[in-house]
């Protein structure tokens, strides 16, 4: 984030943050949200909106100071992942969202990338283990056309299941390279590395 942020940004950034807090569901409904809330009936000039990094820290700033539980919400969550993970591991998952990140809502699902070529292979698997879920469809990451999505709930934690291609895996990894903000995504091996457990 850069340090000379206008305090309208970092205004506007703090809305959304609650209001992500609270249980919007995405970070461009909340900054729209968000805008509204501080200017009013003005409209924000494109200099003034907060990026999704800006976002996040006034988020985890937000959680540090209002959420007792967000430390053992994220260690639980990621252990859960890891646990779904190996379940799931011949789909070549990845973790990404708020619970790669580290900042996590009480709303905030386990979301997992898998990368095979047959998404039906998927609800099988997760048919055979008695996983009661739902097929929805979101955003590829990269744009383009949706992709498939599953949702269901683990124990006390959301989880999404994003479906993608074997071929997609390859941009993934490199659209993770030499970002500021760090890795978007992570296999289980990075996500032991950031529980301090040997893989």
């Amino acid at each position: 984030m850069n340090e000379n942020t206008d305090p309208l940004r970092l205004e506007i950034a703090a809305a959304a943050a609650r209001l992500l807090a609270d249980g919007a569901s995405d970070y461009a409904s909340a900054k729209r949200k968000a805008a509204q809330r501080v200017l009013g009936e003005r409209a924000a000039s494109k200099g003034s909106m907060p990026d999704n990094e800006e976002i996040d820290a006034a988020l985890l700033e937000h959680l540090q100071l209002f959420d007792s539980g967000h430390a053992e919400r994220v260690a639980r969550r990621r252990r859960a992942a890891a646990d779904l993970m190996q379940r799931l591991e011949e789909f070549q998952p990845y973790l990404t969202g708020a619970v790669w990140k580290g900042i996590v809502t009480e709303h905030a699902p386990i979301h997992l990338q898998l990368f095979h070529d047959n998404t039906k292979d998927v609800q099988i698997d997760l048919l055979n283990r008695g996983v009661d879920f739902d097929v929805a469809s979101m955003p590829h990451f990269r744009g383009g056309a949706d992709v498939e999505a599953i949702t269901f709930w683990m124990a006390d934690a959301p989880v999404l299941l994003s479906l993608y291609r074997h071929d997609d895996l390859r941009g993934a990894l490199k659209g993770a390279r030499g970002s500021g903000a760090g890795p978007e995504r992570g296999d289980r091996r990075a996500l032991l590395e950031r529980l301090g457990v040997a893989p």
